[in-house]
Parts: structure tokens; C-alpha cells; sequence
């Protein structure tokens, strides 16, 4: 249960996540959105850190802002059509949209009213990042290199596309 000053951080954290989502989808400037998108990664990653989860938040700022979010906003900037002040988001799906997600939100606060939420008041074990990358790179060390292989290959196959044009 959050009591006292993380409580205050934690309703901080969830009225700016809530804050930059919001403004995510209603701006009509793409770039401004994108924005936004890194206040609402850097919230979650916040909220992480308020969990004691330091190595979700960490992977949180480096894969969502620092890699997803740049890439978006490069190609935002490089794509000069898309950042063209004349050429504006527009949604002509408002009203179904708005339906949609009433019905959503009607659902899951009936799901979440009607769950028997069991509590547990004894500490979970404690997982430190120093930990994490200990089992990585001992126990998990082959799926750890099969992933980065991938991710290689990927990264190569990106790039052999994008030279052909």
C-alpha cells in the first residue's frame, strides 16, 4: 500500500502519464505527439523506479526513449511531407472512437469491481539489476547470444533493403 511521500510521487507519475497520453492522441502536429510520447516513457519508467524495479525503468529509457522514440522523431524530421506545417493529423472516426472506448472503459471497470483482489503482505524477493545481468550472462547466456544474433541479422537485412533504393 502507498502511504506518505511515495503515494504523492506515484498520483505525480499517473497524472502526467495520463496528462501526456492524452495529448499523444489529440494534437494534430505529429512532433508534438512524439513528444509527448517521451513524457509518457519517462513517466512509466518513474513509476518503475517507485515499484524498486530500477532495471525495467533503465531498459524502459533506453529501448522506448532512447531508441523508439528518436527513431519516430528522425523519421518524423527526414520525411519532409510529414512535417510540412500545412499537413495536419486528422480523424474522421471520432464518434465510433469515442463509443469504443466507453464501452472499454464500462467493461473494465466492471471487470475490476467484480475481481476478488487477494492481498499478500509478505515481501517479494528482491531482484537487483547487478543480479539480472549476473543470470544473463551465466544460466541465460546462450538465448541472451541467440537474441543478439537476431537482432544482427535484422539490423543487416535493414540495411541491405535501404541501400537498394
Amino acid at each position: 500500500m502507498l502511504t506518505g511521500l511515495s503515494a504523492g510521487i506515484f498520483y505525480i507519475l499517473a497524472g502526467l502519464i495520463l496528462g501526456s497520453s492524452v495529448m499523444v492522441v489529440s494534437l494534430k502536429n505529429i512532433f508534438h505527439s512524439a513528444l509527448f510520447l517521451v513524457l509518457c516513457f519517462f513517466g512509466v519508467a518513474g513509476i518503475y523506479i517507485l515499484l524498486s524495479a530500477e532495471f525495467l525503468a533503465a531498459v524502459q529509457v533506453l529501448i522506448y526513449v532512447g531508441a523508439i522514440t528518436v527513431l519516430m522523431i528522425f523519421a518524423i524530421m527526414l520525411t519532409a511531407k510529414l512535417y510540412n506545417a500545412k499537413i495536419r493529423q486528422s480523424n474522421e472516426q471520432v464518434v465510433p472512437g469515442i463509443i469504443i472506448v466507453a464501452a472499454l472503459l464500462v467493461a473494465t471497470v466492471f471487470t475490476l469491481s467484480k475481481t476478488a483482489w487477494k492481498l499478500s503482505f509478505q515481501t517479494a524477493e528482491v531482484q537487483s539489476t547487478v543480479g539480472i545481468g549476473r543470470q544473463l550472462l551465466t544460466a541465460y547466456v546462450l538465448p541472451f547470444e541467440v537474441v543478439s544474433v537476431v537482432l544482427l541479422t535484422a539490423l543487416i537485412g535493414a540495411i541491405i533493403i535501404a541501400r537498394r533504393e
